[in-house]
């Protein structure tokens, strides 16, 4: 019973640094409500103001593949420490100003903090809960890291709104508030003792890019780059649709992101259950023409409701995406599941992609052009349901 009670305890204190973590993890979604401000404050064109969270994510597709190297060289733990040392110093940066340079710095440090974080952190997970567990303990990890983007809007329009004078930041109160959490989760973590496993097999960028060469694998990761372009887009674009088509503030129209985040944290939470009774491609396949059929909506509906509607209805399609094709890849070649992994990591470089292409078309035709995009991405989701494997 003693024993019992001590596992419990030194389980517990590595847990929540790790979860803290996660929370801090989620701080790169604020890149969405940040960059419609700065492009307020600044006067910039969705083109100008879209590079804001491409920049975040082009990242990945440079760093994915070294972490992996670099965790097996130092550790895991401490390229996570390392991560979350890169993520509080793109949070310093804003307090001193909102200039378009001085943004771009902060956004590129806070996407190669969290590209480092992304790819560490769920490993990092394995060494304290293993087996059955494990499963259960990375879906409330990406709940943590949810709370952490949903909670974004909010901060941003109190410190616009109502933040008390003294400050002089504004919105930008939320990057110090968030710098704060990630010292601590730096503190907590260091803290803590965690006993790793032996290094992985390292992988390099040629081991990977030739797993392209793989039918499935290919499409795969041009799956991950849809999920990820439609989720970044969302973000981005459902405030800017709301100030285009119904004239509300950038203030009132930053708790459209927080209703995409707050239903697909609900979609992740409902799908870890529903996929134990479903099969993987029926449900991906009805996700993902949920998804299409809201984004359709968002081209032609001008109502706040319907318009909120469609928002959380991508939130909930988009929820459980990566994770079916996550597992398509590594049961199509389990034998080199470091590469694959390292692969699907690099496809979180469509949050680049899209929103370049959105910002581009929203400035040609207004922001149904961005919809329009997103859709697109939704049709090849579509499309890749017809090659999932039945016993998945």
């Amino acid at each position: 019973m003693i024993n019992a009670n001590q596992k419990t305890v030194n389980t517990f204190g590595p847990l929540a640094a790790v979860m803290l973590s996660f929370f801090a993890m989620g701080f790169v979604d604020l890149v969405g409500i940040a960059s419609n401000y700065v492009q307020a404050d600044l006067g910039l064109t969705d083109a100008q103001a879209n590079v804001f969270p491409s920049l975040v994510f082009f990242w990945f597709l440079i760093f994915s593949v070294p972490t992996g190297l670099l965790m097996n060289r130092i550790g895991r733990k401490h390229t996570v420490e390392l991560s979350l040392v890169l993520t509080a110093l793109s949070l310093l940066l804003p307090v001193f100003g909102d200039s378009y340079g001085l943004m771009l710095c902060s956004f590129s440090l806070l996407g190669i903090g969290n590209a480092l974080m992304q790819t560490s952190l769920n490993p990092l997970l394995s060494n304290i809960i293993r087996g059955e567990r494990l499963a259960s303990a990375l879906t409330f990890g990406q709940f943590v890291k949810a709370i952490a983007s949903f909670l974004a809007p909010y901060i941003a329009m109190w410190g616009a709104t109502q933040a008390i004078p003294a400050f002089g930041l504004g919105w930008r109160v939320l990057f110090p508030i968030y710098m704060i959490v990630a010292v601590l989760a730096i503190f907590l973590l260091s803290a803590t003792s965690i006993r790793e496993e032996r290094p992985d097999r390292a992988s390099g960028f040629a081991a990977c890019f030739s797993l392209l060469h793989h039918p499935l694998i290919a499409l795969s990761f041009l799956g991950i780059v849809c999920h990820v372009g439609i989720d970044v887009g969302t973000n981005t674009t459902a405030p800017k649709i709301l100030m285009e088509r119904l004239g509300f503030s950038l203030a009132d129209a930053g708790f459209a992101t927080s209703l995409y985040f707050i239903f697909r944290t609900a979609g992740c939470l409902f799908g870890s259950f529903l996929l134990r009774r479903f099969a993987a491609r029926t449900f991906f396949g009805l996700s993902s023409l949920l998804m299409l059929l809201a984004l359709c909506g968002l081209l032609f509906f001008k109502t706040e409701t319907a318009i909120y509607i469609c928002i959380a209805l991508i939130g909930l399609g988009n929820s459980n995406i990566f994770p079916i094709i996550f597992a398509q890849a590594l049961q199509t070649l389990p034998e080199k599941k470091n590469e694959v992994s390292g692969l699907m990591i690099m496809g979180l470089f469509g949050g680049t992609v899209f929103p370049l292409l959105m910002g581009v078309a929203s400035d040609a035709v207004g922001q149904s052009g961005a919809a329009a995009i997103m859709a697109l991405g939704a049709l090849y989701l579509i499309r890749y349901t017809f090659k999932i494997k039945q016993a998945s």
